[in-house]
């Protein structure tokens, strides 16, 4: 699927991706010990289980049910969804897990971003588990691919830092993905999706003049 191919139509072929995504998650959620949920992941102060609330919590609430927590938090709407993950996080690990699988096929819609998001989303969290757990991505090539159109294609609002990116060449070397011009940022896609993402914990394993350039737009 190529960048810029993303529109209303397309959209609805992700859902059985989406679907495939959370079943995933389920599983590896259901594998976790209790130390391993308590564990901090690569998204900011998230342990594993908060990623995990954060990943259900569009799934088994109303959105009504955000409001109270929006006007508390000052209607800085990313903190309140902190929270709503915080307060989803509390539920038994196997409950999250169920809920995932129960819900798979929910067809929540993130505002702006679409199913592209949802998928992307997923995936990259997916990740933030995984990394600091020392467990392989095994990441679906077609998803990968999908989600590094959308994070290259211009829409991915709140996902990427344009001007971290701005005027380089992203290669994904496992997937035969290549995607803007410029000094090159070389890698596997699951690099791809972390670094493009802002998990700077990937740019060790990148290769390309770009590379060099790319970490130096990252905070100091």
């Amino acid at each position: 699927m190529a960048a810029g191919g993303q529109n209303g139509a397309v959209e609805t072929d992700l859902l059985p991706m989406i679907a495939a995504e959370r079943r995933r998650t389920a599983d590896l959620i259901d594998s976790l010990t209790p130390a391993q949920l308590d564990t901090p992941s690569l998204c900011g102060s998230w342990t594993v289980r908060e990623v995990a609330g954060h990943l259900v919590s569009p799934l088994v609430g109303s959105p009504w049910a955000l409001l109270p927590l929006v006007v508390r938090a000052g209607f800085r709407l990313h903190v309140a969804n902190a929270r709503l993950a915080q307060q989803v996080a509390r539920r038994p690990a196997a409950e999250l897990a169920a809920a995932l699988r129960e819900h798979a096929e929910h067809r929540f819609r993130p505002p702006v971003v679409g199913y592209f998001g949802q998928l992307t989303d997923l995936q990259v969290h997916g990740l933030d588990i995984r990394r600091p757990l020392g467990l392989p991505a095994d990441l679906d090539p077609d998803r990968v691919r999908t989600s590094l159109d959308f994070l290259t294609g211009g829409r991915a609002v709140g996902f990427v830092d344009r001007r971290r990116v701005a005027g380089l060449r992203f290669e994904a070397t496992d997937l035969g993905w290549a995607s803007g011009a410029g000094p090159v940022v070389r890698g596997t896609g699951e690099a791809m999706l972390l670094t493009l993402t802002g998990r700077r914990v990937a740019l060790p394993e990148l290769e390309g003049d770009g590379v060099t350039v790319l970490a130096g737009r990252w905070p100091r």
